[in-house]
């Protein structure tokens, strides 16, 4: 109790509404009724709730309302790193040094918790990737790359590594490298890593999946920018 009056003293009057109320699961009260119950002006909370959108906390719909949001950590990294990438596109290889670090760091825990279904879905992945790779015309398998380093970590239960990861392909795709492939060669290469990768996954090998994890990021194609 203590840490969670310390910790709503630092955020507004609605977001901590939201924290208090989980139970406001599908429709939350008008903005009228909540002025009154929160004793601050419309226009105040107005202000409050943009914040709260912009945060992918709430969704304000026109005929339903407003309706809080399951948590995600994604959206507000996303503000901040968008911004950051408009101030200056070079950021985003101080944040892909982030990525790699943290992708390093949970390597044997994430890939420990995997289940069955997952390690097919990976294995389907590299299907899927190299058919596109060696198809007629070549299809650059960015979609394939992103589902492939996500679902590795989906199972930690970690809000926050997820939405420091969602956001890394968020940027990814907006300074536009999903697009730059590279090279076939250098296609191949990265993808030849990926499926040891999985291969290390599905037989339990987890040291030789890191290692490739750590050499197939170090292969990083030029920046175009």
């Amino acid at each position: 109790m203590i840490l969670r009056d310390r910790s709503t003293s630092e955020i507004s009057e609605f977001l901590r509404y939201l924290a208090l109320h989980p139970e406001a699961e599908n429709s939350l009260p008008t903005l009228n009724e909540l002025s009154r119950e929160l004793g601050i002006s419309v226009a105040g909370l107005r202000e409050q709730l943009e914040v709260a959108r912009a945060l992918g906390l709430v969704e304000v719909r026109p005929r339903t309302g407003t309706r809080r949001l399951p948590y995600s950590f994604k959206s507000a990294v996303k503000q901040s790193l968008g911004y950051a990438l408009t101030l200056n596109q070079t950021y985003f290889q101080k944040y892909s040094e982030l990525r790699t670090h943290l992708e390093s760091a949970y390597w044997d825990e994430a890939v420990a918790l995997l289940t069955g279904e997952d390690k097919d879905e990976l294995q389907n992945i590299i299907k899927t990737a190299f058919e596109k790779l060696r198809g007629n015309p070549i299809q650059v398998p960015h979609e394939e790359h992103r589902r492939l380093h996500l679902l590795i970590y989906s199972r930690l239960d970690n809000p926050f590594l997820m939405g420091l990861l969602e956001a890394y392909w968020d940027a990814y795709e907006a300074v536009g490298l999903n697009m730059y492939a590279g090279g076939v060669d250098y296609l191949e290469t990265v993808w030849g890593y990926h499926k040891t990768m999985v291969e290390s996954i599905c037989s339990g090998n987890y040291a030789a999946g890191r290692k490739a994890l750590v050499t197939h990021i170090d292969l990083f194609a030029p920046s175009p920018f």
